[in-house]
């Protein structure tokens, strides 16, 4: 039976409705980082433990991804994100009932379960909506939610902790999540490939991704990139409140506020000129990502050694927008490199990958060496993972053009 065509405002709608839930995934997922002083004050937490709060989360969160993406390219996409939007929802919520750091870390690592499922599926789900020499910005346009939802958690997480204690204020960013769950169940989509899709094939395992040189190297790229912003934006307004006498309410606030705009901006930068740059040759995404990556160095690490509160901002915001624009690029290439049938399972595999060497265990590193050395001697490593980051982009580069060849059957 003919599927119905989908709409363009539908398309709208539904990219629309993803981009929301974005945003809680990520409320949600950094409520945490603002209100790292105050865990640790009431609890009496080393910043090893208060690290380990954060690895928590992302090792749930990889681990069970592979999970999710099997799931992912066999049934309902819409269910499985469905219900892990109401898993990490309650989780956050429940977050600020915790009576000590046990229950805590128990609570944060199952916010990692639920936002595996929507991780895994949504990528993929919002490629098939839209064309792909389009694809570059509508993603970019998706995961602008990076830097305003954590920089909405930053806030919020902040101003209520601040205000009414940490307990409240997971409660508060939590419970919202709820109200989306039933739209997103009920969300129309399009066959998988879209609806002119490339030449497809049974779903397979994992073993062909690993032999796919594009995606391997792009995730190799992608996790020393995750290694260093996953580090940074969970210490940052530790290192304000410590380095630069802010207090938790101003440090999350001015942190938050350079995210968003820096990262909103970087964003949706790196998805226009990636697809521009994509259109006069088949290395564009790489490429733009690439100098996103080294140009930013020295800005992340003037950040960090700094002497004064404004050298430090202004040089966090240029990081940041160099940071930021390889987001749609980067996860665009893992479409174009992958079958439709398997990219559920290769955005799995990269969320595992990425996080298992980069933010699952940068926390906990940044923290054992603060504890050693001080914090700002300990955030200098981040500055070196991004360069590993820019060179590797280059790399890859080399073998995309023909791996993509593949994908579309020529």
């Amino acid at each position: 039976m003919q599927a119905v065509p989908i709409s363009l405002s539908y398309r709208r709608y539904a990219l629309g409705l993803l981009l929301a839930i974005n945003l809680l995934n990520y409320i949600d997922r950094q409520a945490l980082f603002a209100v790292f002083p105050l865990i640790k004050f009431d609890l009496q937490l080393t910043d090893t433990a208060l690290g380990f709060l954060g690895s928590a989360f992302m090792l749930s969160y990889l681990l069970i991804a592979p999970l999710f993406g099997w799931l992912g390219d066999r049934y309902s996409r819409t269910m499985l994100a469905s219900g892990g939007l109401v898993v990490w929802s309650l989780a956050t919520a429940l977050s600020g009932f915790a009576p000590g750091y046990r229950t805590l870390l128990a609570a944060r690592a199952t916010v990692g379960v639920g936002e595996a499922s929507f991780g895994t599926v949504s990528p993929g789900l919002i490629a098939d909506f839209f064309p792909k020499e389009r694809l570059g910005q509508i993603l970019a346009w998706f995961y602008v939610a990076i830097p305003v939802g954590s920089a909405l958690g930053y806030l919020l997480g902040g101003l209520l902790g601040q205000r009414y204690g940490w307990h409240t204020a997971f409660l508060m960013v939590g419970l919202p999540g709820l109200l989306l769950a039933v739209p997103l169940a009920l969300l129309r989509t399009p066959p998988r490939g879209g609806e002119s899709p490339t030449v497809q094939h049974e779903p397979s395992g994992y073993g062909s991704l690993f032999r796919n040189r594009s995606f391997v190297l792009n995730t190799v790229a992608m996790a020393a990139m995750t290694f260093a912003i996953g580090g940074l934006a969970q210490w940052i307004p530790s290192f304000l409140h410590r380095s630069h006498g802010l207090d938790v309410g101003r440090g999350n606030m001015l942190f938050g506020a350079t995210t968003v705009v820096a990262g909103i901006l970087g964003t949706l930068a790196g998805g226009w000129l990636g697809d521009r740059w994509q259109k006069k040759s088949g290395k564009g995404y790489l490429l733009i990502s690439g100098w996103g990556f080294l140009l930013g160095t020295p800005f992340a690490a003037w950040s960090i050694l700094a002497p004064g509160l404004a050298g430090c901002i202004s040089a966090m915001f240029c990081a940041e927008f160099f940071l930021f624009l390889n987001t749609g690029p980067l996860n665009t290439v893992i479409i174009n490199v992958t079958n439709p049938s398997v990219r559920a399972m290769a955005f799995a595999l990269n969320i595992f990958c990425i996080h298992a060497l980069g933010d699952a265990v940068s926390p906990t590193i940044l923290g054992w060496l603060s504890d050693q050395w001080g914090l700002r001697s300990a955030l200098l490593i981040t500055p070196f993972a991004m360069l590993l980051a820019g060179l590797f982009c280059f790399v890859c580069s080399r073998f995309v053009v023909k791996d993509m060849a593949l994908v579309e059957g020529t």
